[in-house]
């Protein structure tokens, strides 16, 4: 008789787990630890109120993660569950937002199945030529290495030590840095490109 109380205990749990359908979408993106440093990943599935990252660098069970995906920007929660290639993390949201970003998913699903070309607005390209000299407002300038850039910033590659928040010049471009990673550190443009000087050969 001790047993029967645990079985409902233990299929209830998935069924929490499933509350919101879960929907094969692949995008790429960087995710932050505790530890304020950035590490690439990539979603494997993404429901509206939690994703599966695969990810280099794994969590503790509870910390707080914040995620950076294409398509998806700003992503918030809490991580649950390791995985032998990454992790599985909880999504904190506001109703008004969840909503919102039920719609997003939504149609990046529907774009996947039907062989929709990518929304530009959210693309981020590798320039040609990466060397880039960054300068400071006290007028310090280093060369640094662009890794991609977007119409919102762009992440660069240096030994420097920058603080966040500090405004700085990528080339003829206003920025300000907003996000360390491991080598090196993302912007965020003062004013966004056009969508049409995005490409390879674009130089800040």
């Amino acid at each position: 008789m001790p047993s029967a109380p645990a079985s409902p205990k233990k299929a209830s749990a998935p069924a929490e787990r499933r509350r919101h359908q879960r929907m094969k979408i692949v995008l790429l993106g960087r995710y932050m630890l505790p530890n304020r440093l950035e590490y690439p990943c990539q979603s494997t599935d993404i429901s509206p109120g939690g994703l599966h990252l695969v990810a280099p660098t794994l969590p503790e069970i509870g910390d707080r993660i914040i995620l950076y995906l294409d398509h998806l920007g700003r992503v918030e929660g809490q991580a649950v569950r390791l995985t032998p290639d990454g992790f599985a993390m909880t999504i904190t949201a506001t109703s008004r937002k969840r909503e919102k970003f039920t719609a997003q998913l939504t149609w990046l699903a529907n774009r996947e199945a039907l062989g929709l070309p990518e929304d530009r607005r959210h693309e981020r390209v590798v320039p040609r030529n990466p060397r880039c000299m960054l300068a400071l407002e006290d007028g310090t300038e280093f060369a640094v290495r662009i890794l991609d850039i977007s119409l919102s910033g762009a992440a660069f590659a240096t030994d420097q030590e920058i603080a966040m928040g500090t405004p700085v010049r990528l080339g003829s471009t206003q920025a300000r840095v907003v996000r360390r990673f491991d080598g090196g550190y993302a912007t965020e443009f003062r004013i966004p490109l056009s969508a049409d000087d995005l490409g390879e050969n674009l130089e800040l």
